[in-house]
């Protein structure tokens, strides 16, 4: 009985030992299980799918071919956040470092009124004494920083190409960030006038380098008036605001709406620009054109702070009195009045002396009428001369001793004002300059306005009747986007841009459409174009929507390999969408296998907004509402007065 009793228990024993044994490699198979899921989840998450994941036990090895030591090394230590670093069994290798790729070359250049400034890496066979040379004559002078870094790796193809394009248009460019790579050229840039950067944009893709990509953004800033002067008109036959210069979009509003209440409809020809004398500039030329609305009409010029206001003939002294003292007490501090009733000049027997300077549309020019003195002759023929040319000129000027007082200077402004117009004519009198004619600047009539107010002072009686002819403006004789469009539509109507089977790949037989597309397009100034990609029906769905995307894409890329600036085109791929065939007939599928330019085109504000419309539309919302509060509140005080 003992010895039954001493073999149970030890049979209880070795039961239960073989239990914990099992139970531990359970447990241990749970844990190996659940680290290598964990580990190899982590590695996958990190883009660490070159390495597996082995377990041994407790123990995790990470297998695999690392692309370089640093990935080797921050794999391990993924693997370590996960379980013990302890557990972590490195037998991954390291791929041969020897066939490193090459470093991206790329040179920025700055340029401004300090200098010139390189930075970036070259290749070490770069001829960089020859660069350094031509850096420096560009700068003229002016200080050069050289900060280039050299590697001795290969040249890439085109890297020349676009390193000489670059320096090229650093010579036009002299206020300028210029980005070379082998593979693109990224200018930005300030340019002095909108035809200037019209011209700049023409010239720089013009003169791409094949096989490399342009992106060019230039800007004009806002110029600077000086005079800074706005000049306003109500007479009988109208409101004019011949000149407008402002220097926030809420003083254009103001000024605006002075004007519109006197009868002016006209599209504003207000510019915003640099130069006002005081942040209330607006304030003060809104009072100033009230103030010749309630005299009754006349004309009142603002140059910087002085503002002349000249009465029409026949207002009350009383009148122009009041006015001019309200006018006087309200404006702010930085500007002063000066007014004037009209003079009336007593005619002689042959009426008012006169000058009289015309310009015909082929460039003929000719001076009549009365001068003071033969000096005064003499002067005004060379000057004319030098602005139209002595071949052009016909003289018929006499000479009279009865003239007032800076009549020269009279003459010589009108015919300087003559040379802003492409024909038409100016006549000078003792108390009244006219200009008329035709011109291709739209700005013309506010130059010829700070002209004559430079030459002849602001209280000078000029009447100004310039018209913009767009076919005359040769930034505007420029084909607009629709044109642009509608040429290339024509250029693919019978013409088809042909891929290759199943491919992107443009055919070769159809390069000259592409070719006559570019050509059309170096016409044009900057235009939001879509090119658009369609395919029949057959495949799948998913893979001609791609087919038709990377087919839009291989247009673009082709028109910018002829240098033409693609940076506001878009490539959009439909795939089957929008057919104009039947796809059950091949010439059916022929046809929706097809590639369409299109301009892009912001939603309609509808009809033409008057200035004062388009400047309230464009205020934020909450300034409309303010503005809105203001005019209840100003009703409502109405009413109660009149109550």
């Amino acid at each position: 009985m003992q010895l039954s009793a001493i073999l149970y228990r030890a049979g209880v024993f070795v039961v239960a030992a073989l239990l914990s044994v099992l139970a531990a490699r359970a447990a241990v198979n749970v844990v190996e299980s659940r680290s290598v899921l964990a580990v190899q989840e982590d590695l996958i998450d990190r883009n660490y799918e070159w390495a597996t994941v082995l377990g041994d036990g407790l123990q995790v090895i990470l297998e695999g071919e690392a692309p370089t030591e640093a990935s080797r090394f921050r794999a391990i230590s993924s693997a370590g956040r996960i379980v013990d670093a302890s557990r972590v069994i490195d037998n991954m290798t390291v791929t041969d470092s020897g066939g490193i790729d090459a470093p991206e070359f790329a040179i920025e250049i700055l340029r401004n009124d300090s200098g010139i400034s390189l930075i970036g890496l070259i290749p070490e066979e770069t001829d960089r004494e020859a660069l350094q040379r031509r850096i420096e004559r560009l700068a003229d002078g002016q200080p050069v920083t050289d900060l280039l870094e050299t590697a001795d790796y290969p040249v890439p193809e085109n890297w020349d190409s676009a390193v000489d394009y670059a320096v090229r248009a650093l010579d036009e460019l002299p206020r300028s960030k210029i980005s070379v790579t082998s593979k693109r050229v990224s200018v930005d840039a300030i340019s002095d006038s909108r035809e200037e950067k019209a011209r700049l944009e023409t010239s720089l893709a013009r003169n791409a380098p094949e096989g490399v990509s342009l992106a060019v953004a230039i800007s004009a800033p806002r110029p600077v008036i000086a005079p800074f002067t706005t000049r306003f008109s109500l007479t009988e036959d109208g409101a004019q605001l011949t000149a407008c210069a402002v220097d926030t979009p809420e003083a254009e509003r103001r000024i605006l709406a002075a004007a519109s209440e006197l009868g002016f409809a006209e599209r504003s020809n207000c510019v915003q620009a640099l130069g006002s004398p005081s942040r209330q500039w607006g304030e003060a030329v809104e009072l100033a054109i009230r103030a010749v609305g309630d005299l009754g009409g006349g004309t009142v010029t603002v140059s910087d702070g002085d503002i002349s206001i000249v009465a029409a003939e026949g207002t009350e002294q009383s009148t122009f009195d009041n006015v001019i003292g309200e006018l006087e007490n309200a404006l702010p501090a930085a500007f002063a009045v000066t007014a004037e009733l009209p003079i009336v000049v007593e005619e002689g027997e042959d009426g008012p002396p006169q000058f009289t300077a015309t310009l015909s549309p082929e460039g003929s020019v000719q001076l009549r009428g009365r001068v003071d003195s033969d000096i005064s002759n003499t002067v005004a023929a060379n000057y004319a001369s030098a602005r139209f040319g002595q071949r052009n000129l016909t003289m018929g000027t006499r000479v009279s001793d009865d003239l007032p007082d800076g009549w020269s200077v009279r003459v010589l402004a009108g015919i300087e004002a003559l040379s802003e117009l492409s024909n038409g004519g100016v006549t000078v009198e003792p108390t009244t300059v006219i200009v008329r004619g035709n011109t291709g600047n739209p700005n013309a009539s506010a130059d010829i306005t700070r002209l004559m107010i430079d030459k002849l002072g602001p209280t000078a009686d000029v009447q100004i009747d310039v018209t913009y002819v767009e076919e005359l403006d040769p930034i505007a004789g420029l084909p607009t986007p629709e044109e642009c469009v509608a040429d290339i539509q024509e250029a693919t109507a019978n013409r088809k841009i042909l891929f290759e089977p199943s491919s992107a790949n443009i055919s070769a037989d159809t390069l000259g459409v592409i070719d006559e597309i570019a050509e059309i397009l170096k016409s044009c100034a900057e235009l939001p174009l879509q090119i658009a990609g369609y395919t029949d029906s057959q495949g799948r769905e998913t893979m001609n929507l791609q087919l038709s995307q990377d087919r839009a894409r291989s247009v673009l890329e082709a028109l910018l390999q002829r240098r033409i600036p693609t940076g506001t085109f878009t490539a959009v791929g439909f795939g089957e969408e929008n057919p104009i065939a039947d796809n059950d007939t091949e010439e059916g599928r022929e046809a929706n296998r097809r590639i369409e330019f299109s301009l892009i085109v912001p939603e309609s504000a509808g009809e033409e907004e008057t200035a004062l419309e388009q400047i309230e539309a464009d205020l934020p919302e909450d300034a409309q509402e303010s503005e809105a509060a203001a005019d209840d509140a100003e009703a409502q005080d109405d009413e109660d007065t009149s109550e």
